[in-house]
C-alpha cells in the first residue's frame, strides 16, 4: 500500500540548503511537511537550493510530489541518494499546482537530496508549500 512517509515528522529530519532573510518562523523547512496551503518553505537567492530528507528506517521511494509557488519553480531538478550513484531527474511545470513524478532509485534508501539546479525565479529562489514522498 502506498503512503506518504513524510506525512508523520517522527519518520524524518529534514535540511534545506537556506531559508529567505533567515527568518525560519515564516518560511522555514517545518512548512514543506504541515499540509497546508497557507505555508511554505522560500529559499534564499542563489543556485543550487535543496531539501535533504533523512529517514529513519529504509524505504523505497516511487513517488515525489510537489507543490510549488508559480515563478519560484525549481529547474533542472533531480533526486539523489547517498546509497546510490543515480540522479534521477524530474521536470516540473511553471505552476501552483501539485505535481508528481514517478521516482526509481533502484534501491531502498535512508537518506535523500532533492536538488533544483536552478530556477524560474530570476534570483534563484525557490518557493514549496508542499513535499510528499511516496513508499509502495
Amino acid at each position: 500500500m502506498s503512503k506518504n512517509i513524510l506525512g508523520d515528522s517522527a519518520n524524518f529530519q529534514a535540511k534545506v540548503s537556506s531559508v529567505l532573510n533567515r527568518n525560519v518562523k515564516e518560511f522555514g523547512k517545518k512548512f514543506l511537511f504541515d499540509g497546508r496551503d497557507d505555508t511554505c518553505w522560500n529559499s534564499e537567492q542563489g543556485s543550487p537550493q535543496w531539501i535533504g530528507i533523512e529517514l529513519v528506517e529504509d524505504h523505497t521511494i516511487t513517488e515525489l510530489q510537489i507543490m510549488f509557488q508559480g515563478g519560484f519553480v525549481g529547474k533542472n531538478c533531480f533526486i539523489e541518494s547517498k546509497a546510490t550513484d543515480l540522479k534521477v531527474p524530474f521536470y516540473p511545470e511553471d505552476t501552483n499546482k501539485l505535481q508528481k513524478f514517478p521516482i526509481d532509485l533502484k534501491i531502498p534508501v535512508k537518506s535523500l537530496k532533492i536538488v533544483f539546479e536552478e530556477s524560474t525565479d530570476f534570483f534563484g529562489r525557490v518557493t514549496i508549500y508542499q513535499v510528499n514522498l511516496i513508499s509502495g
